[in-house]
C-alpha cells in the first residue's frame, strides 16, 4: 500500500491493497492490530482551561502524542495487519474554528504510519457534530472516508459505524435509515449458513460510542447508548455472532463481557478524563477469542508486545 493510500478508506466495502478478496476471506492463522481511539487534537488545552465548548485554539500536545504513538506503533514486530481511529479525531465541531488547522496537522502527524499498515478511521461526534446533518456527514466523508463500511481482515469480518446515527439521528433520519438497512445486511449475510457466502471466523464491531460502560442495564448518559437503542443493537450483534465491539468516547478504559460479546471501551491517544495513560489497545485474534490488552505508549514504544501475546501470535 502506498504512503498516501494508507490515510483513506473510502468504500462502503474495502479490501487490503496486494491481497484479492478472496484471501482475506480466509482464516490463515493470528494475526493482531492495533485499536486507538480520541486523539481529539485541541481538547487538552481546552479541558485545562474549562472552555470545551469555545476552546481549542492549541494542539500542539496531541500532534506530539500522535506522532509517538504512530512512532510506537511502526518499531512492532510483527506488524500490526491494520490500525483503527475510533472516533474524535479533532476537537473542534464542524463549521468551527481551528477545525481545519486541526485535520491538516492529525493527517500531518499520521502520514509517518508505516505504508504497510493501513489506517481505519471511525467518526466521532465531534467529527460529525452532536447532532449530525448530511452536510456534516458529507464533509467528514469527504476528509476521512465513509462514515459506515465493512472489510475483511485474516478471515474477520470488521464492520465500521457511524454511533453518532444511534445517538440522535433527528437532523438526518435518511442517513440513519440508509445505515440501518446496510448493517441489517451485513449481520445477516455473517451469520448466514449460505455455501456461496464466506463464514467469517470472526465480526468485530468498531464505533465512536459506547454500548454501555459496565453493564448493559446502566442508566443512559452522555458518554454511552440509550438503552432501548443499545438492548436492540445487543441483540442483533449476538444473534450475528459478533464477537467484539470497539470503541472510545470515555477517555478512560472501561467496559465489559455479557454473554459471549465483549464491549471494549478505551481510553484516549489524547485528554485522559481519569487516571489512564495516554496510549492504544494491542488486539490479538486467535482462532478462538479475541484477547485485548491497554499499553501506555510509553511502554509499547519501550518493550513493545508482552511476550505472552507474542506466544499467542505464534500459535
Amino acid at each position: 500500500m502506498a504512503e498516501s493510500e494508507n490515510i483513506f478508506l473510502k468504500a462502503k466495502h474495502r479490501t487490503f491493497s496486494g491481497l484479492t478478496e478472496d484471501a482475506e476471506h480466509k482464516w490463515t492463522g493470528p494475526f493482531f492490530f492495533i485499536q486507538a481511539a480520541d486523539p481529539q487534537l485541541g481538547l487538552m488545552k481546552a479541558w485545562r482551561d474549562g472552555d470545551c465548548d469555545g476552546g481549542g485554539e492549541e494542539w500542539a500536545e496531541e500532534v506530539e502524542l500522535t506522532k509517538q504513538a504512530v512512532e510506537a506503533v511502526n518499531q512492532l514486530r510483527p506488524r500490526p495487519r491494520f490500525m483503527v481511529l475510533c472516533g474524535d479525531l479533532v476537537h473542534a465541531m464542524p463549521g468551527t474554528p481551528f477545525r481545519e488547522g486541526q485535520e491538516k496537522d492529525l493527517k500531518a502527524a499520521l502520514k509517518g504510519t508505516d505504508p504497510s499498515i493501513p489506517l481505519v478511521f471511525v467518526s466521532g461526534n465531534h467529527d460529525l457534530g452532536n447532532t449530525p446533518t448530511p452536510s456534516t456527514v458529507e464533509q467528514y466523508c469527504r476528509e476521512w472516508g465513509d462514515d459506515y463500511f465493512s472489510f475483511w481482515v485474516g478471515g474477520v469480518l470488521c464492520l465500521v459505524l457511524n454511533s453518532q446515527l444511534f445517538f440522535d439521528a433527528s437532523a438526518c433520519p435518511e442517513l440513519r435509515e440508509a445505515q440501518e438497512a446496510w448493517l441489517e445486511a451485513q449481520l445477516s449475510r455473517a451469520s448466514s449458513s449460505s455455501s456461496t457466502e464466506p463464514k467469517p471466523k470472526h465480526v468485530l464491531i468498531f464505533q465512536h460510542i459506547p454500548l454501555y460502560l459496565k453493564s448493559p442495564d446502566e442508566e443512559d448518559d452522555y458518554f454511552n447508548l440509550r438503552r432501548t437503542v443499545r438492548q436492540n443493537l445487543l441483540d442483533r450483534f449476538k444473534k450475528a455472532g459478533v464477537k467484539a465491539v470497539f470503541s472510545g468516547h470515555y477517555h478512560r478504559n472501561a467496559g465489559g463481557c455479557h454473554g459471549g460479546l465483549d464491549m471494549v471501551v478505551s481510553s484516549a491517544i489524547g485528554c485522559q478524563l481519569g487516571e489512564d495513560t495516554h496510549g492504544v489497545r494491542v488486539v490479538v485474534v486467535t482462532a478462538d477469542n479475541i484477547i485485548h490488552r491497554y499499553y501506555s505508549l510509553e511502554q509499547l514504544r519501550a518493550r513493545g508486545l508482552d511476550e505472552d501475546l507474542k506466544k499467542l501470535l505464534q500459535a
